[in-house]
Formats: C-alpha cells, structure tokens, sequence
C-alpha cells in the first residue's frame, strides 16, 4: 500500500527536463548572442539605492511584493528546466530600486512589473503611472523621498489603461489632493471607457485567465516561476482607479507642468486602447509607454482583451521618430530600463517599429495565400536583423501567437473550412476522439511513445480530448501534466511557460482554494459613470432567469443631479439617463455615493431606507426581485478540464 502511494506522489512531483528539451537549450545558447552584456549595464546604470529584496507588506502584515523567493537566478547558467534566452531577461528583470535617468528623472523599477517615472519639475515632482498595488506606490514614492528630498506631487500622468499603470494612485495622493483636484491627473482620451471594459466589465475571467498568463500561484524556482517578461510579476496589494481631470486629446497637445513642458503623441489601439507617448524637452527625454520595451509585445494577450493593430502600433513607432528622432538623448519606458544616445535609441525604435510591421504584413501575405492562422505561425519567421535583436525576443508576446492575433484582427475566429464552423464542444469532442482512437488505453501507449520521441505539441492535443472525455483518468491527466511541463521547459515565452505549468500544476493537484472575490473598493466605484455601473450591472443578469420578467425602475441621484430610468425586458437590462418613467415599478432617490457604498457592501438598501438615506416610491420589492436575477461570478472555474458544476 505504502508502494502505491510513494509511486503516486512521485507522479505528481514535477519532472527532469528531456533530451529533446536539453538539445532545444543548446541551439539557443549556440545562436544568440549572449557574449553582449550591455543590457545588464543598463539595467543598473544610475542605481541609488533599494530596499531589502524589494520587500513590500500591507498594514496588515500580508506581503504583496518581495523578489526574495526569487534568490535563485542570482546563478549566470541557466538550469535545464528554463530556456537559456528567459533565463537572461529573468535576471536581467531582477534589479529594483531607484535608478537616476538622467539628473532631474528617476526611475522606481522593481517593485512591482511596470516601473513607476518620476520627474521634477520647480516646485515638486510629476509621477507617471502608479504601479498596481496602492502599498507598492507608497514604498516607491519613500524610496525616491529617502534619496531625492520630500518634493510635493504636483501632477499625475497615467500613460495608459492597465491597472499596473494606475492601480496604485492612491499611494501616490492623498485623500485631500484627491478630493480638492488641485492635483491634475493626465491621462489618454477614453481613458475611463477603455480602463472600465478591459479591467471591470471583462475582470472575472480575465483574472482566473490572466494566473496562465501570469502564474502567480506556481512555485518560484527554476522549476516554476522564473518571470513575466515585462517585469517579474503582478504585485499583490490593493488597488483603486481614479479618474483622470485632464485628457489629453491630440498628438501634438502640449501642457506645461509646474514650469516643466510636456509634448505628447496618441497611441491608440496599440498597447492598449488608450495610450499615449511624451518627450519632456527640459531633459531631452522621451517615454513611448509601453510600445518600445524590452521584448517582442503582446498583440493578443493570454488573459484576454481587445485585439491590437500591429499595423497602427508600427506607424507610432515610426511617427514618433519622425516627431523626436534625433533631439531624445534617453528613452525611458514604463517597463525594463532604459537606452540612452541618440544612435541607439534611433535603432531600437527602428527594429521595435519593423517587428510589428513585419509581422503584419507577413501574416497578411501569407493570410492572402490561403494560409490559416496555424498555418502562418508555422511558416513565419523573423528575419535574422530583427531575431538576434535581445529587445524584440518573445518574452511577453510571441511571433508565433502573435500572427494568430493579427489573423484573427482581420478575419476573425473562423478559418472558412466548414469542418470548423460548428465544432462540438471539448467535452463531446473529446468522447468521440477517444473512441476513434480504440479507447483511453490504447490512445494512453500512443501518446506515451511520441511523448519519448518529444511529440509534446501533438501529445498534448491529444491528452487534452482524453482529459475533456474522462477527466477522472488519472494516467492521462498525469501525461498532460508532464507533457505541458516539458512545453514550459523549452519556452523561451515567459507567458508561454506560465501557462503550460500552471496547467500542469492544475491537472496534478485540481484547482487552488481561493478565498471569495472581494467586492470592488469603493474608491474605484467613485470613479465609474453611473452608465458605467450599470453596465456592470448588465452583463450579471442571468437571463434564462430574466425570462419573461419587465421590471422598470426610476433612478434620482442627489448629489450629482443625475435622472434615469433603469428598464428589465426581453431577457437584458437597459437605461436610459435625462428621464423618468411614468409606470415605474418604483423609483429611488439617494446620493449617487450612496449607491456605491452599497454595491461595495458597506451598507445594504434595508438598511439605508431604514435610516431615512433612500426615499423610495412604489414597489420597492422590484429591486429586491431584479437583484435576485444577478449570477455572483466564481474566482476560480476550469480550463484544462471539463467544469464541474453545470451553469444554471
């Protein structure tokens, strides 16, 4: 019995590379250049000083940032679990601290994935972008006190709409600064919609999805987690959005900051929605955000999200030269480090600007050939200018699923082979793949000896049906677990190898126990339009329970002078603002501050009727019978397997 159970615990242990692992390293040592160490000086140019392994705790004592656990890349030689090409931008991801840019800019890298920009200016300092976590910005700004002087904030910059760019405002300002808006906060025009979409309306599965992309619950080690290419990893803590006071509109928009001028370009649709890019004369610096990093970007990310225009993000790139090209003599970016002299810079913008248009152009050459989205990903290739190029590796993004996001931009998820267009569903599929094949164990003894072979891409297309149809099948689960672990080994894609052993990690040991999503803080309530909200609103209706149910409901909000009429018909939830309705169900009338304690559970609707804070005409049950129709989404629900739990 003791046998049996030592054989099973060795089985879900992660495993040794192999050799068809081992010899994919060895060419990649053989044909990079990994004899140029340049990257690593300037990763460190400029240092002034850190905190103990970047460390970073909450109030409560909970740590949301250290690069401790992370001790074990201090080793040059990459072990045989971590392509050698991650191994080197793992390391080279490692330096935290201030770092001065140039006399006047100073960068906190380190403390979280993105970096946080900080420039003076007369009278004060101009922060860009807050990091993610409102305890990593508050430990960022007393690093820079500690070394730079206590200057006051006088303006916030948000260069686009991820939260690791403005999670952490409020560790930034203060609640006077915040309430006052004396304290401009910069932002791209649509900042708000686009920040809403992506990251609220969209957030519950793009975070179960964005723990593949990220791996934020895989072990640290060269077994594990190693990196996320744009940084180390998302940080922890808590985080709120704030709404910006000044968009900026137009390339070619300038504003002049506490003495200090600020041209800027728009980038939209490039990294993200809503971008921008600046270069601050003073100090002949220039910041292209997060469209000129370290490594070939995403076009599609893992976790999810509109796909981006290559195409468009290649002509910033190249606008951009054209706007300072020859007056920056250091480009800074809101991650890794930066480059500093005209030439080089000039180069880097060049290769950075030509991958993505390379890369756009050659899909749709081959996409006008007939090729499909695979098919491109398997023909493509990077000329060898551009590939032997260490800042537009596949760290983050990757040619290979990069083209199959440019694909899907212009035509979409369907390949035109009708075979395709009506597929079953895993789960069946699965079963009938299973039955063709002569049943679990005969697919098992195929899958085995390609796997010996390193077939791993193959075997695991194949395991997968077998898991869908049988996720209880302990033998093939395990199988895929080893074969994704290899996939991880070989990647020199951070997000790739995330995924596939975060996936193997859930087929060996089921999904983690996670505590209940948290309510959404009311500081980022505050933020959102009312339209905004119930557009969040919305998207939980269930409605196969909605069916046949017309609820009509009058909203007036007291503090912002807002009036509109909230309307359940046909199975979808729908407003119209400026307007009351005569045959209202019932009607609400509070403070619009209100109604966001409420949904941050800091209160509920009895209670604040109760206390005279709601007049309420009509039936007011009608809200308690439309709130029963809103589905409470799981933090955690399945991927590499069939769910569990059938949705109602």
């Amino acid at each position: 019995m003791s046998e049996t159970v030592t054989v099973a615990n060795e089985a879900i242990e992660p495993k040794d590379a192999s050799a068809s692992v081992l010899a994919r390293h060895k060419t990649v040592l053989d044909e990079l250049p990994f004899s140029d160490t340049s990257d690593f000086d300037d990763a460190a140019r400029g240092f002034l000083g850190s905190i103990d392994h970047a460390a970073i705790s909450s109030a409560q004592g909970r740590t949301v940032w250290s690069l401790e656990p992370y001790g074990f890349l201090r080793d040059e030689v990459a072990p045989a679990t971590v392509d050698p090409s991650l191994w080197r931008q793992s390391r080279l991801n490692m330096q935290h601290g201030l770092f001065e840019v140039v006399p006047g800019v100073y960068q906190v890298r380190g403390f979280d994935i993105a970096n946080m920009t900080l420039i003076e200016s007369d009278n004060g300092v101009i922060v860009v972008d807050t990091l993610t976590s409102i305890e990593g910005a508050r430990a960022a700004m007393q690093l820079y006190v500690r070394h730079r002087g206590d200057r006051p904030v006088v303006a916030v910059i948000f260069t686009h709409t991820h939260a690791d760019h403005w999670g952490g405002a409020r560790g930034v300002l203060d609640e006077d600064a915040i309430a006052s808006g004396r304290i401009p906060i910069i932002a791209p025009d649509l900042f708000m919609e686009h920040a809403v979409s992506e990251n609220i309306i969209a957030g519950p599965a793009m975070l179960r999805r964005a723990q593949y992309q990220f791996g934020p619950l895989l072990a640290k080690g060269p077994r594990g987690h190693v990196d996320c290419g744009l940084g180390k990893t998302m940080a922890a803590g808590t985080a709120a959005l704030l709404r910006p006071t000044d968009l900026i509109k137009a390339t070619g928009d300038t504003r002049r900051l506490d003495g200090v001028d600020f041209e800027f370009q728009m980038a939209p649709n490039s990294e993200a929605p809503a971008e921008m890019h600046f270069f601050v004369p003073r100090y002949k610096l220039l910041n292209l955000a997060e469209n000129c990093t370290h490594n070939f970007h995403n076009l599609l990310p893992f976790r999810g999200a509109d796909v981006r225009d290559a195409l468009a993000w290649s002509g910033y790139l190249g606008e951009a030269l054209q706007l300072w090209g020859g007056k920056a003599e250091v480009m800074c970016g809101q991650h890794h480090w930066p480059v500093w002299g005209m030439k080089r810079i000039d180069l880097m913008i060049r290769q950075q600007r030509d991958i993505y248009k390379f890369a756009h152009d050659q899909t749709l050459r081959l996409m006008n050939h007939g090729l499909n989205a695979a098919e491109i990903a398997e023909t493509i290739r990077l000329p060898k200018s551009l590939d032997g190029a260490w800042h537009a590796r596949g760290y983050y993004g990757h040619i290979r699923h990069n083209v199959k996001a440019i694909y899907q931009k212009y035509l979409g998820w369907y390949d035109a082979n009708p075979a395709n267009l009506d597929p079953l569903p895993p789960v069946d599929a699965g079963k009938k793949y299973v039955e063709y094949m002569g049943g679990a164990d005969a697919l098992l003894a195929k899958a085995r000896a390609d796997f010996e072979r390193g077939e791993f891409r193959f075997v695991a297309q194949v395991l997968s049906h077998l898991v869908f149809a049988d996720p209880d099948n302990q033998d093939g689960r395990l199988l895929l677990a080893d074969t994704f672990e290899q996939l991880g080994y070989q990647s020199e894609s951070s997000t790739w190898r995330n995924a596939y052993l975060f996936g193997a990690q859930e087929l060996r040991h089921g999904m983690p126990k996670m505590p209940t999503r948290p309510g959404m803080p009311r500081e980022t309530l505050s933020a959102l339009k009312t339209s905004q909200i119930w557009d969040v609103l919305g998207v939980r209706l269930n409605g196969p329970k909605a069916e046949g149910k017309t609820i009509v409901l009058n909203w007036q909000f007291t503090d912002t002078g807002e009036t509109c009429v909230l309307t359940l018909e046909n199975c979808a939830l729908t407003y119209v603002a400026g307007t009351q309705s005569a045959a209202a169900d019932a009607g609400f009338v509070l403070p619009r501050s209100l109604l966001d304690e409420v949904i941050a559970k800091q209160t509920s609707f009895p209670e604040a009727v109760i206390a005279g804070k709601i007049k309420v005409s009509g039936n007011p049950m009608k809200l308690a019978e439309l709130m029963g129709l809103m589905d409470e989404f799981p933090r955690m629900f399945e991927i590499v397997e069939p769910r569990r739990n059938p949705i109602s």
